[in-house]
């Protein structure tokens, strides 16, 4: 029987396990290396906020610097009756003021000359009359006029007493007040911050349409999907009391558009006025309604587009069409859906 040759045996020799396991740990490490250098394994990055996210938070910011708005309010309201008041007492305390500082200085007046000089000559004179009659009356009259002299003093004392003690409570009202509008504006200047740094942070978006100008602006989702939506109507002709999809009238379009995007809108101008948030022209974007005439006689609705743009069903004899909102009659107004 023929022996096999020693290289042969050599080779036929099974592997052993610690190899196989450097072999899967080896072949393991170049699959992540791959994986990482593909982003397979990368952690993924959080995505940016919508407009829809970004605009209920500046909600919230607002629905907490209401109250403080009104708090605000309620204390500066306060505050300019409570100076009016202390002003008030401070011209009534001023008279009063002088007429106590007059009587002080009489009364001081007749101390220090009887201390210096003595009882005046008439007194004198009237102290060694021989008429005890006349002198009994003298000094009757002199008591009775020390004594009123004594009682206006005390009560015009009185009187300023009361007065300074109103003033003091109400300047230390105000100081409080003071403060307390101080920290209200801090705190509303402080909400106010977030609010613009949210705005600011709104994603401006591209939105392109074959029949529409390109928007480069902020644009929400469902304002995307209602601005495509009506773009694509462009040349459908308008007919009255028509939702659509091959015809349309204003209010039937501006429904169709936001149906597509999950919002239902009454088909009646007047209704979809009240159907969304009022907002004013400076901060108007694509994808609001524009309304015209006046809010109380509302005859026309489009959509917003940017740039006094807009997409609407103008009237009989006229397709949906893409024009300026400065062609048409006073503007009424925008209103947000949603």
């Amino acid at each position: 029987m023929a022996t096999m040759s020693p290289h042969r045996q050599d080779s036929a020799r099974p592997h052993r396990p610690g190899g196989l396991r450097r072999t899967a740990h080896g072949l393991l490490a170049a699959v992540a290396a791959v994986a990482v250098s593909l982003g397979v394994l990368a952690v993924p990055a959080h995505a940016e906020p919508t407009v829809e996210e970004i605009e209920a938070a500046i909600d919230e910011q607002w629905r907490e610097m209401e109250p403080t708005i009104a708090q605000y309010n309620k204390v500066r309201a306060q505050l300019k009756a409570n100076r009016e008041k202390s002003e008030d007492l401070a011209e009534k305390l001023a008279p009063l003021q002088q007429k106590s500082d007059a009587a002080m200085k009489r009364i001081g007046g007749l101390a220090s000359q009887y201390y210096i000089s003595g009882p005046s000559r008439e007194l004198g004179a009237l102290l060694v009359s021989d008429d005890p009659n006349e002198i009994s009356e003298e000094l009757a009259l002199l008591n009775r006029v020390a004594l009123m002299e004594q009682k206006q003093l005390e009560e015009v004392l009185t009187i300023r007493k009361e007065y300074e003690d109103q003033k003091k409570t109400l300047d230390d009202l105000i100081a409080a007040q003071d403060k307390q509008e101080s920290e209200l504006a801090a705190r509303k200047k402080q909400i106010d911050a977030e609010i613009k740094r949210l705005k600011d942070s709104l994603p401006v978006t591209t939105v392109s349409t074959p029949q529409c100008p390109t928007i480069n602006g902020v644009v929400s989702e469902a304002a995307r999907t209602a601005i495509r939506t009506a773009c694509a109507q462009v040349g459908d002709p308008y007919v009255w009391g028509a939702t659509g999809p091959n015809s349309f009238d204003c209010s039937g379009l501006t429904q169709y558009a936001y149906k597509a995007a999950g919002i239902y809108l009454t088909h009646y101008t007047g209704a979809q006025w009240n159907e969304g948030q009022a907002i004013s022209r400076s901060e108007a974007r694509p994808g609001d309604l524009v309304f015209f005439s006046s809010p109380s006689n509302l005859h026309h609705v489009g959509l917003y587009l940017g740039n006094d743009q807009m997409v609407h069903a103008p009237r009989t004899g006229k397709p949906v069409m893409v024009s300026s909102i400065n062609t048409m009659p006073s503007i009424a107004g925008f209103r947000r859906p949603g």
